[in-house]
């Protein structure tokens, strides 16, 4: 433990040795731990680097309460959930383009094309909101939920306060008209 403090306070004074030697101490800790979250290497190497930069950028806050390899795991944890998060958000927006046909717009909205399409891509997300405004609430409701959200029939029938069966119908028929919106958008 004192060891660990005077490891702590040399990195607080700003030595570049200490936090080094703190990298190489805890990195395999790190990797391994950001790799039983995204079954990636390259993801958990990545992930690992923004743990260590995050260690680095916050180590005047930490309290000492807990130990350091705890503080860093804690870290290298939220790193590695945020990143599954980020995949899920985009795995949701490449599902709603399949489901659309228009994967070239989300793949935009997630992230995924150049900035120079922007102008164009943007009139296409205007189309979509515009497709999605059409729709009556209880289908703009369960699309959503069920396309973007990502929830389960069975959550959406939950949380809608109906049967799994309704929220099917509404779903289908919300994908519908919205590919039918998005047709007549096309053809114009």
């Amino acid at each position: 433990m004192e060891k660990e403090a005077e490891l702590i306070a040399k990195i607080r004074d700003g030595n570049i040795s200490a936090f080094n030697a703190l990298v190489l101490l805890y990195q395999k800790m790190v990797i391994n731990t950001c790799y039983r979250f995204l079954l990636n290497q390259e993801d958990a190497e990545d992930s690992a680097q923004e743990v260590f930069v995050e260690v680095y950028q916050s180590i005047n806050t930490f309290r000492e309460d807990a130990k350091l390899s705890t503080w860093i795991y804690r870290i290298a944890v939220n790193k590695s959930l945020d990143e599954i998060k980020k995949r899920n958000r985009k795995k949701r927006v490449r599902s709603i383009g399949k489901t659309l046909g228009i994967e070239s717009v989300l793949s935009w909205l997630a992230g995924g094309e150049s900035p120079d399409k922007s102008i164009h891509q943007a009139e296409s997300l205007s189309e979509i909101m515009q497709a999605l405004n059409t729709l009556p609430d209880s289908q703009r409701v369960a699309f959503t939920l069920s396309k973007i959200d990502g929830y389960t029939n069975a959550e959406i029938a939950e949380i809608m306060n109906t049967t799994i069966v309704a929220v099917e119908s509404l779903v289908s028929r919300a994908k519908r008209k919205v590919s039918a919106e998005l047709e007549k958008t096309l053809k114009k």
